[in-house]
């Protein structure tokens, strides 16, 4: 009888510990996906911030003004802009 108790004793000791093992893994799990979530929350908010910048990088008057200004570059005379238009059916607009 003794001896049934003793290997009782060890396997619940035995269960017990793969337990408080299994259970240590899940928060240390739940930890870092609750950091990775943080993360790309952190990301996406970064994303947001470079496509913002990008637009305002990109902004048409932006570029026409450092053309202007730094480049000395400047529009053509009206007088010399000549319209080109395709005839109706060789893939122009209607």
């Amino acid at each position: 009888m003794l001896r049934v108790n003793l290997v009782l004793l060890l396997v619940a000791t035995i269960c017990a510990m793969g337990v408080v093992t299994s259970q240590h893994k899940a928060r240390k799990l739940f930890q870092d996906l609750d950091n990775e979530q943080e993360r790309s929350r952190s990301l996406d908010v970064e994303w947001g911030q470079l496509q913002l910048e990008l637009s305002t990088w990109a902004a048409h008057p932006r570029i026409e003004k450092i053309a202007r200004e730094k480049l000395k570059m400047h529009g053509p005379d009206s007088s010399k802009v000549i319209n080109a238009s395709l005839p109706a059916g060789q893939g122009g607009r209607p």
